[in-house]
């Protein structure tokens, strides 16, 4: 159950929409100026393309899921769920670009002149261009909300349209020097370069799954917060451990308070951080524990890193 101090997460589902309808518009453009120009290239850019499909679909499925609160059986919620977003989708990358590097290959033992070039280079800008877009709205929407499923997804179009630029250069080469070879050279390290996205997708999502620590920036925007209240002697924290969970963060710390304060006294406090932590960082949610700061025992399970 949400409470004020705890906002329940966005439904971001709406960007998985606008990501769906890129995708069905570059499979569309992209299809349709690798058969007019028989361009193995075009061909593997628009196979990616299929892959940014099935992964959007996914993506939609797991931002309904991530946003549900917590139950019974999950009781730190369904935050997570988006890391198996990101693990699918880098393993359908994967998929694409064994497709992608075998049809060069076959391409490069039996070599096929692409026809009409200029029209289908044409056609794959304008997919390029829908891409871009849709991967600039993505990122920095998924940027500002910590949804690593949107992140995930917009790295995904942003390299599909690094991919279709290689392309677009190899098969610009192709009419230059009129060679068929340079077609297929420039897809087989489409397919390497998307192979090596698959693969940081996945890293990054299992670093996630074992409770990775935050960013940098992150930590220090909750380190600003407890140094402001620590007095020499007096006030202090420890044993301080945050972590990622797809869209929220979960932090404990241990309050070191003087031991003569009273009850009343340690839970206001302790509430008081709680809240200016939770403000410095809205996805965060806090568990903390109250120590005496003279007690030698309340030092013993520090294990700081």
């Amino acid at each position: 159950m949400s409470s004020s101090r705890y906002a329940p997460p966005k439904d971001l589902s709406a960007y998985a929409w606008l990501s769906i309808s890129a995708a069905l518009a570059t499979i569309a453009l992209k299809g349709w100026a690798a058969w007019m120009t028989g361009s193995v290239g075009l061909l593997s850019d628009a196979a990616e393309s299929v892959v940014n499909l099935v992964a959007a679909v996914i993506a939609l499925v797991v931002l309904k899921i991530s946003i549900r609160p917590a139950d019974k059986d999950h009781q730190f919620g369904h935050s997570k769920a988006e890391y198996f977003s990101a693990i699918v989708e880098g393993t359908m990358i994967f998929v694409a670009a064994a497709f992608i590097i075998f049809s060069a290959i076959e391409r490069l033992i039996s070599p096929v002149m692409p026809e009409r070039l200029g029209l289908g280079l044409a056609v794959s800008v304008v997919a390029s261009l829908v891409n871009g877009a849709a991967a600039r709205v993505l990122y920095r929407k998924g940027r500002r909300e910590n949804s690593t499923t949107l992140v995930a997804d917009a790295k995904h179009l942003a390299t599909d349209v690094v991919t279709s630029a290689a392309v677009l250069v190899g098969v610009g080469l192709v009419a230059v020097f009129d060679s068929p070879m340079l077609d297929a050279v420039v897809a087989l390290g489409a397919g390497l370069n998307i192979m090596w996205t698959g693969f940081t997708l996945i890293r990054d999502s299992v670093a996630g799954l074992m409770d990775i620590a935050p960013s940098a920036e992150s930590l220090a925007a909750i380190t600003a917060v407890l140094d402001r209240h620590r007095r020499a002697g007096v006030i202090d924290f420890h044993a301080v451990r945050v972590r990622e969970a797809g869209n929220r963060r979960f932090a404990d710390v241990h309050m070191l308070v003087p031991g003569t304060w009273s009850v009343k006294q340690g839970h206001d406090f302790t509430e008081k951080m709680i809240d200016e932590l939770v403000d410095a960082d809205p996805s965060l949610r806090v568990s903390a524990h109250l120590e005496p700061i003279e007690d030698p025992k309340s030092y013993d399970d520090v294990d700081d890193v």
